[in-house]
């Protein structure tokens, strides 16, 4: 049976209709309290950890359109990873930038857990770990006097005398390296370079990968395995040798062959220290390991899961979920996941009335089947014994 167009049209113009009012409906609750309306510039200066996060899932350094997706998104992350990564996917990559050395960061943050004493010293920075997580009472009558205020004073305190001048810092790991405690990652495993965003995941895949997986994924999520790895699932319980927040310099090579810098981002990175480990055959003297974490903005949760999940996922073996490859990267890629949920909502009417059809005949089927035992049973019992 031909279907009409016309009633194909209509039916499509009114679903059209449906879905602009129901966008239209969206809007008006996010607008409808009349308040004033949050600007860009003040969501990347007051929620700079959520555009962090949204930026390291959507693999996009781009704050600004981070903060918009955010804002469009009422503050769903997920709804606002899944807009920025559809921005990034119309954006023209130009150049594949050098590989980035965060000796060379530019250190806002630094810390080792690993060490009491490190070269440099620790740097506590930026961080709300040392907080009460008490309720702040104050905030809800913040204004911009109280703001300067706390400025004010805030400068008072520091320091006179000459600025220090701005240093880097060695890696930790450097000092386990030099004494030959630490296995140099170097020549473990498979060393290909692959980029998830243009080629499919083949299992097994390299580390480059795996890397990149996590980098992208959500931060929920590899916490969770991490954390399982932590309570004996098959993972390791490392010591962080060290977390770093800083300004990294990105430098691409023209097509001139020319270096050319494109500015600095914020990463975090850590570096975990594995317990130790058995050498191999023939070899009696047990070593450390490390697992490496890199991502965007300044995540120190994500990077340290990523560093306890790298270490696990480099033994090769599928004992648990927190060490068997396929299932991290499957799993923890939350704007798939968001995805495929979500799609639950929409309409699969055709799909669940044949399902409804198939369990009405097998009821169908199921209830002859009894009124036939039934009606042997009542004529044996009504027939006279031979």
């Amino acid at each position: 049976m031909r279907s009409n167009p016309l009633v194909a049209q209509r039916r499509e113009d009114a679903a059209e209709e449906a879905r602009a009012a129901a966008f239209a409906l969206a809007e008006r609750a996010r607008v409808s309290s009349r308040t004033p309306p949050l600007g860009l510039e003040e969501l990347r200066a007051q929620f700079r950890l959520l555009i962090d996060k949204v930026m390291g899932e959507a693999a996009l350094f781009a704050p600004e359109a981070a903060a918009l997706a955010l804002k469009q998104a009422e503050g769903d992350v997920h709804e606002a990873v899944v807009i920025l990564r559809g921005y990034r996917q119309v954006l023209r990559r130009g150049y594949t930038s050098e590989i980035i050395d965060t000796r060379e960061m530019f250190v806002q943050r630094r810390i080792s857990s690993a060490f009491r004493e490190i070269p440099g010293g620790q740097v506590l920075g930026p961080t709300l770990d040392y907080s009460q997580r008490l309720l702040e009472g104050r905030l809800a009558s913040e204004t911009m006097e109280t703001v300067d205020g706390f400025l004010r004073e805030f400068l008072g305190t520091a320091p006179a005398g000459p600025e220090r001048p701005v240093r880097t810092f060695g890696k930790v790991s450097d000092l386990l390296l030099a004494q030959g405690l630490l296995k140099p990652v170097e020549g473990d495993g498979d060393r290909r370079v692959q980029d998830l965003t243009r080629e499919p995941a083949l299992f097994p895949v390299p580390r480059s990968a795996r890397l990149q997986a996590l980098a992208r994924a959500e931060t929920g999520a590899i916490m969770a395995l991490a954390y399982s790895g932590m309570r004996g699932q098959g993972g390791v319980h490392p010591t962080i040798g060290e977390v770093r927040v800083g300004l990294v310099e990105v430098s691409v090579t023209d097509s001139r062959g020319r270096r050319r810098s494109l500015g600095r981002i914020q990463v975090t990175e850590c570096e975990a220290i594995a317990k130790m480990r058995a050498g191999r055959k023939n070899a009696d003297v047990p070593y450390l390991s490390l697992g490496y974490g890199l991502c965007l903005g300044q995540n120190e949760t994500k990077a340290i899961c990523m560093g306890m999940l790298d270490r696990g996922l480099r033994d090769g073996v599928d004992t648990a979920p927190a060490v068997s490859a396929e299932f991290v990267i499957y799993h923890t890629e939350g704007a798939e996941a968001w995805g495929g949920l979500n799609s639950l909502q929409l309409p699969a009417h055709v799909d669940f009335a044949a399902e409804l059809s198939l369990l009405r005949e097998a009821r169908r089927r199921r209830d002859g089947k009894r009124e036939v035992a039934a009606e042997a049973r009542r004529l044996a019992l009504s027939d006279p014994p031979a």
